[in-house]
Parts: C-alpha cells; structure tokens; sequence
C-alpha cells in the first residue's frame, strides 16, 4: 500500500549557491561590482573617492534591489525585464494569421489628432500566433505540428457535500483517471460572464400561459429578481473543459493502411467555414490520430462516469466558441459560428443576429 509523501511548500524556489543566494542573485551582484571596480579603476586620477561613491552608491543599490527585491512571487530583476519587453511590443494582438492590411490611404490621408494637426499614422499593430489553426467538422483541433486536440466540457460533483468516506472514493477514482494518463492532458477551469437575458425573456414570454395567477405572478416575480440580479453584480460561470492532446506520429499499424484523403470542410476560429482540406498522404496518420482522441475520450467518460462527472465531447461549433472567447472574453457579442469574418462583406442579418438584438436592446 502506498504512503502519502509531504511536498515541501517552496518546490519551485531556486537553490541557493552561497550566503543563501541563488545563481541569478550572486551574477548580479558581481557583474555590478566588477563594473563599478572597473570604472573606479578608470577615473580615480580624475575624481576623488567621495564624488564616486555618490554615482556608485545608487547604481549599486538598485542591483541589490533588483537582485534581492520580490513582489507578487517574482524577483524584481524579472519584472523589469518583463516591463521593457511589454514596452517594446505592439499594442495591440489581432487574430490575422494572413497578415494585417493596411489601411486604404483615403482613410489615413486626413488623419488627425485630438489637438486638429496632422499627424503620422503609426500602426502598432501585430499579428498574434495561434497554436490553433482550425477546427473540424467532427470538433477536431488542428495544432499543426503539436498534433490534434478534442476538447470536451465535464460536470462536477459537490465535493464538501460529501462524507470522507465518500470524498476518499472521489479522490481514488479522480487518482486513477490521473494515473492513467500518458499523453499531454488539460483541465481547464475557465469563468465567464453570464448573460440571464434568455431566462427572463421565456420567464416573462411564459408567464401569462401559467394555469393559475399565483404561478404567473411568481414568475414575473423571479424575473424581476434575475434582472435587478444583473444590474446590481457581475455575474460569472464556472466551466471545465477537458483538453485532449495527440500528437501527429506515424506507426507501423497506420504505415500499412492505405489512406484515402477525403475532402473535410472545417470551420476558422471566427466561426466561417473554410475550403476542403487538400489530399495529402497524411490522411491515414491523421484518421489514427483522431481514433485514438475519440478512444481517450471514451476512456475519461468510463473513468469519471464513476464519480457522477459527465465527459461531453464539443461540436465544431462550440468548440469553436469556446477558443474564440477565449482569445477575447470581454466581446460584447457572444462568439458564434453564424458571425461573418474580417473578410466577408455582410449582405443581410442572420438569425443568430435577429435573436440576439431581440435579447438584448441597446
């Protein structure tokens, strides 16, 4: 029978080399007094020791406050370096793969600032690289040379709710599902904003259709309580989603199958559906891949079936927009396959479009 093994609380604390300074710490600190021995090597024939050490006091306090200092966890050396690194890169990630176009000259002609004169335009703009680069019919994530994934949202259990006997054979069952794992493997726990306007348009809609005027008025009730709910807080829901990764590898069993490539429409990350995949000798390669996605989901739901989870493969469509809302999660349109692209001219309202200015009137 195994035994529980305590896990100090600082695994990810560097070791330290000397005087309980790490590597990082000690380079630091002595590539700054080399420099400042050097430099007072140089100039004491010109300056005396007291006006040097006004220069080298501040200098040298700030490498040992960025050798020594922390904040939020991180030393201060890092988040420096991470500030200059943010300074220096676009303001703006947009999701254009092809590259960003510029814009028409009769737009950036007449340019011009707050103040009224004429400005240069600068475009700090820059493309963002997704490791998703499509999604399938069948819910299939293309990461191009990390392989596919399949992403499937799970249900939860009410864990204090529960005796210890109970929560023991939850956290025994939830072990073996983790010790059975031998590829990359997510789980992801992602809130977003909920929007109770759906509720409380059929609350209102169904109202009036209730057998008995004590029902009707409970429910016009609830819906004004949901509402005053979504003025007065920021309402969010908990998701899990359980991200399966396989690698594209060839192997012996799909070396001999004669693959046929089959034309797949697949949908982008905005939801529009692209051309037919091309015919490649990789169908074959591919189709193992997904076999073995479509077996480990399998192999999750026996596991955490168990338990009262329920493992629920994604639809191209949602898993669709499940990355697009990831990428931007404060859009005021919730992310839909119907919406049209960058590039696509928009001729006429969809009904996704329809039913959702209906929900929501600005």
């Amino acid at each position: 029978m195994t035994q529980p093994v305590r896990i100090p609380a600082d695994v990810d604390r560097e070791d330290a080399v000397l005087a309980n300074l790490n590597a990082r710490q000690l380079l630091i600190l002595a590539v700054t007094g080399i420099v400042l021995y050097a430099t007072w090597t140089m100039l004491r024939d010109f300056v005396t020791a007291l006006a040097f050490l006004a220069l080298a006091i501040p200098v040298a306090g700030t490498a040992a406050l960025l050798a020594l200092g922390h904040r939020d966890g991180l030393s201060l050396d890092r988040l420096a370096l991470a500030a200059v690194r943010q300074r220096l890169a676009p303001r703006h990630h947009v999701s254009a793969p092809e590259g960003i176009d510029p814009a028409p000259p009769w737009l950036t002609r007449h340019a011009r600032t707050a103040v009224g004169y004429e400005a240069p335009v600068t475009r700090e703009e820059s493309a963002v690289p997704l490791p998703a680069k499509e999604v399938s019919d069948t819910g299939i994530v293309d990461l191009a040379t990390d392989g596919i994934a399949a992403v499937a949202v799970c249900g939860t259990v009410n864990f204090a709710l529960r005796t210890p006997e109970e929560q023991q054979s939850l956290v025994s069952a939830f072990g073996r599902y983790l010790h059975s794992l031998t590829v990359p493997t997510q789980i992801l726990i992602r809130a977003e904003r909920l929007d109770l306007s759906t509720q409380i348009s059929e609350l209102r809609a169904y109202a009036s259709a209730l057998p008995h005027p004590a029902l009707a008025a409970a429910a016009l009730e609830h819906a004004d309580y949901l509402q005053q709910l979504g003025q007065n807080a920021d309402l969010l829901r908990r998701q899990v989603l359980l991200v399966l990764r396989e690698p594209l590898g060839s192997s012996r069993a799909t070396a001999g199958q004669e693959g046929r490539a089959t034309s797949v429409s697949r949908f982008s990350l905005t939801g529009n559906k692209a051309g037919p995949a091309p015919h490649s000798g990789a169908h074959s390669v591919r189709r193992a891949a997904e076999l073995r996605l479509a077996r480990r989901l399998d192999e999750a739901s026996q596991l955490l079936g168990p338990m009262g989870i329920r493992v629920s493969p994604l639809t191209a469509e949602q898993t669709g927009t499940v990355l697009a809302s990831a990428c931007n999660p404060d859009s005021l349109l919730p992310p839909s396959a119907a919406l049209a692209g960058a590039g696509e001219v928009i001729t006429a309202a969809g009904a996704s479009t329809v039913a959702w200015t209906e929900r929501e009137p600005w």
